[in-house]
C-alpha cells in the first residue's frame, strides 16, 4: 500500500481513530513505532517514516511503543487494504500456521504453490513470510508480558519460539529490551500492598487481553445473533458477555467476549490452561467477532441499506466444522430447533471438561469423532437419516484433510465440494463460507428471509440486486436479515433451492433425501 506522508501527517496530528491500523508512524529521533491514538507527543514530520504494517517497520528497524502498543491496532478490512491472499496468508499466520507448520502447508491448503505465497506476501508487506511470523510471534509475547504473570519461560513457547534463548536473543535484537523490561514499563510485575502479601493485577489463573477494532460496532445484535444460535454446554450468553469453551490440541480451557470499559475494544478473559494457545484464541475472538472489518467501507458500497444498523458484524465462526454441523442442522427448521439439534450432537459426541460456569462442560465435536459415528447413533437424537448421513460425510471430509472449513480456504472450491455432497445445497454452502470461511461476498439468494426483504423469488434477480453490494455481500445478508420482523425465521433454505438440491442428489442416482 502506497502512503502519501503528508495526508498520514495530517492523520497523526488529529489522532483521527479512523486511521488506527491503517498505518503506522516510526520516530527516527527514538527508534520506536506507533500507532496514529499514541497519546504521546506528535513528532515533527522530518522525524516521521510511515509504514503500512508493524512487520514492515520492525524490519526497518524500529521497536514498538510502549504506550500506545502497536500489537493492539485493529486489523484492516480484507477486501479493500491489501489483496485477499495476502490478507489470508497474513491471517493464517497469525493464527500459528507457521508455527504448526511449514510454508508448503499453508500454500498447500491455500491451492498456491509456495512460491507464490511467498511471492505475495513479500510484494504487499515488503518482508517475507518468516519475517512477518517472527513480528507475529514478538508481538503475541509482548502482549502476554505486559497483560499476564505467566511465566517467560512459558510465553516464549506459548508464542512460538523453539527456544527460551532465541527468544530473548530476537526481542533484543527487535526491541532493544528483555522480558523483565517490558513487565516492569507496564507494571505488571508483582508488588506489595500494605500489609506485606503479594498482589497481582490481574486475577489468579486468567489471562486478560484486549481486542481493538474499528467503530461503530454493534455489540448488541451481534450478541443476539450468537445467542439465538449458542449451543448448550459449549456456549452462553447473558445480556453483556459470550462465555465458551476451546480446545486446541491437548490444551483445553474457557473464555469470555464482553465490551471494554476502554474505547473501541473487546475485553477478553481467556483460562490460564489455554496460555500455550493463546495466540489462536485471540485470532479465532477476532474472526468470531469480525473486528477485523472497516464499518466505514462497507457503509460506503451497501448505501441505504447501512442505515439502519450501523456497525453491523457478520458472526464468524470459533470452529469451523462447529459452525458447518450447524449449518446442515439449520436447514429446513427454525433457528431454536436447529440450535436444541446442535446441543444434542454435542453432549453425544462432545468431550467433558471442568469449568467454574455450570453451564460450561462439554467441548465442541471434533470431525475425527463424529466420522466414527454410524448412522444410527445420529439418528437416536432426532436427526433425519437423509441429514445423519450428510453430517458424517462432512465429517469423514473433513477428518480425512479433504476439506477445510477454515478462513483462508479456497472459497470456490471449498463451495464447489459441499455442494457436491448429497445433501448440502447452495444456500448451505454459501452460508457456510459466510460464516466459516469469514467470505465477506456470501450471497445465499435461496434464502427465504433474503427473499422476503428484497420481495424477490428469481434467482437471476436476486443475484443481479445484489451485484451492487460486492464485495461486501456477506453484511448486506446481515442488513437485510435484521430488516424484518423479529417473529420471521431466517437462515432457511427456500423450496425452490430444496428442489434443485433433491434434483441434484437424483441426478447422481443416490436415493432421493428427505429434508
Amino acid at each position: 500500500m502506497q502512503l502519501n506522508p503528508d495526508i498520514c501527517y495530517q492523520a497523526l496530528l488529529t489522532h483521527d481513530r479512523r486511521f488506527d491500523g491503517v498505518f503506522f508512524v516510526g520516530v527516527k529521533t527514538t527508534g520506536i513505532y506507533c500507532r496514529t491514538v499514541c497519546p504521546a507527543k506528535t513528532p515533527q514530520l522530518k522525524s516521521c517514516t510511515f509504514f503500512s504494517n508493524a512487520a514492515l517497520a520492525e524490519k526497518d528497524g524500529f521497536r514498538p511503543c510502549l504506550r500506545c502498543r502497536p500489537e493492539l491496532a485493529p486489523g484492516n478490512g480484507i477486501m479493500d487494504s491489501v489483496p485477499r491472499l495476502a490478507a489470508i496468508a497474513a491471517n493464517r499466520i497469525e493464527d500459528g500456521a507457521l508455527r504448526d507448520g511449514t510454508l508448503d502447508d499453508l500454500a498447500n491448503d491455500m491451492g498456491i504453490s509456495s512460491r507464490h505465497l511467498r511471492r505475495v506476501i513479500e510484494k504487499e508487506f515488503g518482508v517475507s513470510p518468516i519475517e512477518l511470523a517472527q513480528t507475529q510471534r514478538l508481538l503475541y509475547a509482548k502482549r502476554l508480558l505486559a497483560d499476564t504473570n505467566i511465566p517467560i519461560t512459558e510465553i516464549a513457547f506459548a508464542s512460538g519460539f523453539s527456544s527460551v534463548r532465541r527468544f530473548n536473543t530476537l526481542l533484543k535484537e527487535r526491541y532493544g529490551l528483555n522480558p523483565t523490561d517490558i513487565r516492569k514499563s507496564t507494571g505488571r510485575l508483582r508488588t506489595e500492598t500494605a500489609d506485606g502479601t503479594n498482589m497481582s493485577f490481574i486475577e489468579p489463573n486468567i489471562l486478560r487481553c484486549e481486542i481493538h477494532y474499528t467503530p461503530p460496532f454493534d455489540w448488541k445484535k451481534t450478541l443476539a445473533f450468537l445467542k439465538a444460535r449458542s449451543t448448550a454446554g459449549i456456549e452462553m450468553v447473558d445480556e453483556e458477555k459470550y462465555f465458551r469453551t476451546a480446545s486446541f490440541g491437548k490444551h483445553n480451557g474457557w473464555l469470555i467476549v464482553e465490551p471494554s470499559e476502554n474505547e473501541n475494544s473487546l475485553s477478553v478473559s481467556i483460562s490460564e490452561s489455554l496460555a500455550p494457545a493463546f495466540p489462536s484464541v485471540v485470532a479465532r475472538v477476532k474472526r468470531l467477532f469480525d473486528t477485523f472489518a472497516d464499518p466505514r467501507v462497507i457503509a460506503d458500497c451497501l448505501g441505504e441499506l447501512a442505515n439502519a444498523t450501523p456497525g453491523i458484524r457478520v458472526p464468524g465462526s470459533f470452529d469451523g466444522f462447529e459452525m458447518a454441523v450447524r449449518a446442515i442442522l439449520g436447514q429446513q427448521v427454525s433457528v431454536a430447533a436447529a440450535t436444541t439439534l446442535a446441543g444434542r450432537v454435542a453432549a453425544k459426541f462432545g468431550a467433558h471438561i471442568e469449568t467454574p460456569f455450570e453451564e460450561l462442560k462439554l467441548l465442541t465435536p471434533i470431525a475425527e469423532k463424529l466420522a466414527e459415528a454410524d448412522v444410527s447413533e445420529v439418528t437416536t437424537l432426532g436427526i433425519t437419516t437423509s441429514r445423519a448421513e450428510t453430517l458424517l460425510t462432512l465429517a469423514r471430509a473433513v477428518a480425512k484433510g479433504e476439506l477445510s472449513l477454515e478462513p483462508g480456504a479456497d472459497v470456490e472450491r471449498t463451495i464447489e465440494t459441499l455442494v457436491s455432497m448429497k445433501g448440502i445445497g447452495e444456500w448451505t454452502a454459501q452460508y457456510i463460507a459466510m460464516r466459516a470461511l469469514s467470505w465477506p461476498d456470501a450471497f445465499p439468494h435461496a434464502d427465504l428471509g433474503i427473499r422476503k426483504a428484497l420481495n424477490m423469488t428469481s434467482k437471476n434477480e436476486l443475484i443481479a440486486a445484489s451485484e451492487k453490494w460486492r464485495p461486501w455481500r456477506s453484511y448486506a445478508v446481515m442488513q437485510l436479515w435484521n430488516s424484518l420482523p423479529a417473529t420471521t425465521p431466517i437462515a432457511k433454505e427456500s423450496p425452490a433451492a430444496r428442489k434443485t438440491r433433491l434434483a441434484k442428489t437424483v441426478s447422481n442416482k443416490k436415493p432421493k433425501t428427505k429434508v
